[in-house]
């Protein structure tokens, strides 16, 4: 008899094939929560498996919101940053530790607080185009867009180029969204100059769609899910909603 279920003890999973399976879960979330630098979950998982691994997977692993997903500001943001900034800004109150709290909350979904932390580095110096870029970015995933526009197309104007194509890419979605669809179709070409965002071509495609040119939205589709096979897959997981977005489109489009 092998006695109480240990999900350390190996015998069991030789008595038990079908318990392979919560232990490649537990393998799974472990090593994510290992390259998210979530300590307290690694600790937690270690100590309380499998209970702890679904709770990882749906507070954690689950949680990036779909209010920012897919719409990622480059650079990476840990969640342990929040209290690091809070000190921050407590003691030293400078704009710019504002504006990168204001990106951890952006990249979290949590849209409201990011807007209070761009518009807080602003009050400090109004002349760092980032963080008006970024308020820009805020505003727009809440569908604030009449007011996003200016902000985006402003810096993106002075630099097509700013925040590597992202801030010309929020700036033509901004077009899109206020019925400026020609407009925001040559802007999209223009990211793809010196770019090949998911991002990008899917949204590229569906306007070619809009205007009824259906060959070049199937070109574009069929190209970038031709190179997303060969992507490595880091890249595979940052574009899957818009590979889900682009199968999608082709589909309607045959």
């Amino acid at each position: 008899m092998l006695g109480i279920f240990n999900p350390f003890d190996l015998d069991w999973y030789f008595q038990n094939p079908l318990l392979l399976l919560p232990l490649a879960f537990q393998i799974w979330m472990l090593v994510d929560a290992i390259r998210r630098q979530e300590w307290i979950w690694v600790i937690f998982m270690i100590i309380f498996p499998l209970l702890n691994a679904v709770l990882y997977y749906f507070l954690v692993y689950r949680a990036q919101p779909s209010a920012t997903q897919g719409f990622e500001l480059p650079g990476t943001y840990k969640r342990h940053r929040i209290r690091e900034l809070q000190a921050q800004i407590h003691h030293l109150d400078k704009a710019h530790h504002h504006a990168e709290l204001g990106d951890v909350y952006f990249q979290q979904g949590k849209l409201t607080e990011a807007e209070q932390s761009y518009r807080a580095a602003i009050e400090r110096d109004s002349t760092d185009t980032d963080f008006h870029a970024h308020l820009g970015q805020c505003l727009l995933r809440q569908g604030k867009v009449e007011e996003a526009a200016p902000l985006l197309e402003r810096v993106a104007r002075e630099n097509p180029r700013h925040d590597y194509g992202h801030t010309l890419m929020a700036y033509a979605e901004a077009l899109t969204k206020l019925g400026q669809k020609d407009a925001a179709l040559e802007v999209w070409k223009s990211v793809l100059e010196h770019h090949s965002y998911a991002r990008a071509r899917v949204q590229l495609a569906q306007l070619y769609a809009d205007r009824g040119e259906k060959e070049l939205a199937k070109k574009e589709l069929s190209d970038f899910l031709a190179d997303e096979v060969h992507g490595v897959s880091f890249q595979k997981r940052r574009d899957k909603l818009w590979m889900k977005q682009a199968r999608t489109l082709l589909r309607q489009l045959k």
